[in-house]
């Protein structure tokens, strides 16, 4: 599959889940329902994997990979963003979450020497200016309270903590890991550690019923996790995390195209100048060349993950 189909199905389901989580909130914890996801979907993805006979068996040095993933991408990164979410706006939540491409495009550097172009740079700048002009009217309606300000904390932290999961990602794919098998191990590790978060903190393993609830938990354990995953972490693997992450920049745009359609969002100048401004980001970043390996080794630093391959400059 090329990387042009992976990262527009990436965009399209992860945008689109912003009206799915939706039908989450309400009757079951938010932390509950990141485990019914995630349960779903590894045990999908395990089956997968039997009746494709891939290998499911692996060593101690790997299953410290996936752990590591089901930390980062698949626990606590979702229950810092969900619990940002009580306290602040989607809008707010997007804009904290849009800033994960410069944060990988910083862990990129330090932890695999890729020093990003200034293509790339202008592009990443011109998305996140995107975003604030999207969210624009919403962000001049808040009041910065000490709740403000704490939602956007756990908010960025939650988007630093998913950039350091895509740098292990990056990582485990360097170590020949297959993309599968990783999500479907990290999945289970991901369901592990926020049942355990879940139980430490009191909440009920209720169940809502409702169609609204089951459809929502269908698709966001089918297509936000196992496609949405897959494809996103595929494409890692193949562009590098620092244009990669672009992603994260492109999704409030289809959220709010998809509230313009569903919800009735009215389309104004904001929102038209604030989705070219991510467009045109877009461009930047991704329509660059092959990444070029340098002549020096990127110097190791402390507690970097292990690096094979040369210094690269990224146009």
């Amino acid at each position: 599959m090329s990387n042009a189909i992976l990262y527009v199905i990436t965009v399209l389901v992860w945008g689109s889940t912003w009206l799915a989580i939706e039908f989450q909130l309400g009757v079951v914890a938010p932390e509950v329902s990141i485990v019914y996801r995630y349960a779903g979907a590894s045990l999908l993805l395990f089956g997968w994997s039997r009746i494709r006979r891939l290998k499911l068996a692996f060593g101690w040095r790997e299953h410290g990979w996936f752990f590591l993933l089901g930390l980062l991408l698949f626990g606590v990164n979702y229950v810092l963003a969900y619990r940002a979410q009580i306290h602040i706006s989607s809008a707010l939540t997007a804009i904290a979450f849009s800033t994960m491409v410069w944060m990988n495009i910083i862990n990129a550097r330090v932890f695999f020497g890729v020093r990003a172009g200034r293509r790339v740079l202008f592009g990443a700048l011109l998305g996140v200016a995107g975003i604030f002009t999207l969210f624009a009217p919403q962000i001049g309606e808040l009041t910065f309270s000490d709740s403000v300000f704490f939602g956007s904390f756990l908010a960025v932290m939650g988007a630093l903590v998913a950039s350091f999961g895509n740098m292990v990602s990056q990582s485990a794919q360097r170590a020949k890991l297959p993309v599968i098998q990783s999500n479907a191990w990290g999945m289970f590790y991901g369901t592990l550690i926020t049942a355990s978060i879940a139980i430490s903190e009191g909440h009920e393993f209720a169940f809502d019923w409702s169609a609204g609830y089951l459809g929502s938990l269908l698709y966001l354990t089918v297509f936000g996790s196992i496609i949405a995953f897959g494809a996103y972490l595929t494409l890692l693997g193949r562009i590098g995390a620092h244009k990669a992450g672009y992603a994260m920049v492109m999704f409030p745009v289809v959220a709010l195209i998809l509230s313009a359609i569903f919800e009735g969002l009215e389309v104004d100048a904001t929102v038209v100048v604030g989705t070219m401004l991510v467009l045109a980001g877009n461009l930047f970043v991704l329509n660059t060349k092959a990444p070029r390996r340098g002549e020096i080794r990127p110097r190791p630093t402390a507690g970097a993950m292990p690096v094979t391959a040369r210094a690269m400059d990224v146009e």
